[in-house]
């Protein structure tokens, strides 16, 4: 089968990349090709992705091209960039179908959000081109399915594939050929090569976004929940501190905040900031944490899938969805941001869970097989396409 992903923000994104990476790598590469339609190519390739699968770059709509004059028309007038930003996918899309069996929307949460309509339009897009549309590990808000027109683009799709529960209860409701399954990139395996590892053994890894303070009610108080927290390992236990970023897009660059935190301690030397590496790395930095703390989705994923207890710092379904179908319950495993009333919330949260180290650590020994194995349904699902 030859497969197509459309629809991820780029590897700097390192969710994006670790989907990729992980549907290849649980899919195999014995009966599969693979091809990225890739807005951001140079990007993909920084981070191998080419090694993995084809890139094919986004093309600039030709200016003289009627639907362009039109796209330009709604853009200017209507504010509707839509068809203007789709565009530049149909000279992919085109030379593409062919060869293609299924197109996989990827991106995990484009859906969580508003500003969905390009992907709409690139799922009619693919399927006017006689090619089938699967909605490949997504998260979706459930009051959101209920909006007419996005719940008019899930049924185009000829599959979903929900990551979590909460998600394929509120999406098998529109769109009857829905399964549930694991985040791909619970597949990724991880890969050795990151220098900045731990000393002694005895590390906790910390995650967190930009985004994710955007999405608290008080403002400032997730900053000061993560400078108590590190506050509480510096002085009360003798842990490591790493300092893990996971998406480093210039506009939305976990980085610059992990720095600012860092630097509010002087610089500790047991806290470790580290720099960016391509998602396989950086799981395997967060596989030898003995605990881990995070914001970004697909670093709990990594910490999840590594058998590590992890609290996760959520703002969406998708957080509470994955914790609840890994625990059988999201309290006490996600930290709400938009909940946070105290700047003591953080460090109460992760002492309950270093009580319930050990306890939570076999309960993802337990559980994790089967899990994973669940996504079975998923890939006869996918092949049924064919």
């Amino acid at each position: 089968m030859h497969i197509l992903f459309y629809g991820n923000g780029g590897s700097g994104n390192h969710g994006c990349e670790a989907i990729v990476r992980g549907t290849v790598e649980w899919l195999g590469t014995r009966e599969h090709t693979y091809l990225v339609h890739s807005a951001c190519c140079r990007e993909d390739a920084q981070y191998g992705l080419d090694r993995i699968a084809q890139i094919k770059p986004a093309e600039s709509a030709k200016k003289r091209d009627g639907r362009f004059l039109r796209a330009y028309l709604k853009m200017k007038l209507r504010h509707d960039y839509t068809e203007m930003d789709g565009l530049s996918y149909l000279p992919q899309i085109q030379s593409s179908a062919p060869e293609t069996e299924v197109a996989l929307s990827v991106g995990g949460d484009n859906y969580c959000y508003g500003g969905t309509a390009l992907y709409g339009y690139l799922n009619r897009a693919y399927h006017k081109a006689g090619v089938k549309t699967a909605l490949w590990g997504c998260s979706i808000e459930p009051e959101l399915v209920r909006q007419k027109e996005l719940a008019d683009d899930l049924r185009r799709y000829d599959l979903i594939v929900a990551r979590e529960s909460l998600t394929y209860e509120a999406v098998c409701k529109v769109n009857s050929n829905t399964v549930l399954a694991p985040d791909p990139a619970f597949f990724m395996q991880p890969q050795s090569g990151c220098g900045a590892q731990s000393r002694t053994g005895n590390c906790i890894g910390i995650n967190l976004s930009p985004y994710v303070l955007t999405c608290e009610s008080n403002r400032g108080l997730a900053y000061q929940n993560y400078r108590e927290l590190i506050s509480y390992l510096l002085t009360r236990t003798d842990s490591e501190i790493a300092l893990i970023p996971h998406v480093v897009w210039e506009r939305n660059d976990d980085r610059k905040v992990l720095r600012q935190l860092y630097e509010s301690f002087g610089r500790h030397e047991r806290l470790i900031l580290v720099e960016d590496h391509p998602a396989p790395e950086l799981k395997f930095l967060i596989s030898q944490c003995r605990m881990f703390v995070g914001a970004r989705t697909h670093a709990t994923i990594a910490a999840y899938s590594s058998g590590v207890p992890t609290l996760a710092v959520g703002y969406s379904v998708k957080a509470r969805g994955i914790a609840r179908d890994l625990f059988g319950s999201e309290e006490h495993y996600v930290l709400p941001v938009q909940s946070l009333k105290r700047p003591e919330e953080l460090t109460e949260a992760f002492c309950r869970l270093q009580d319930r180290e050990a306890e939570i650590r076999a309960r993802l020994q337990a559980v994790l097989p089967a899990y994973l194995a669940s996504a079975e349904q998923a890939k006869c699902a996918l092949e049924a396409l064919r």
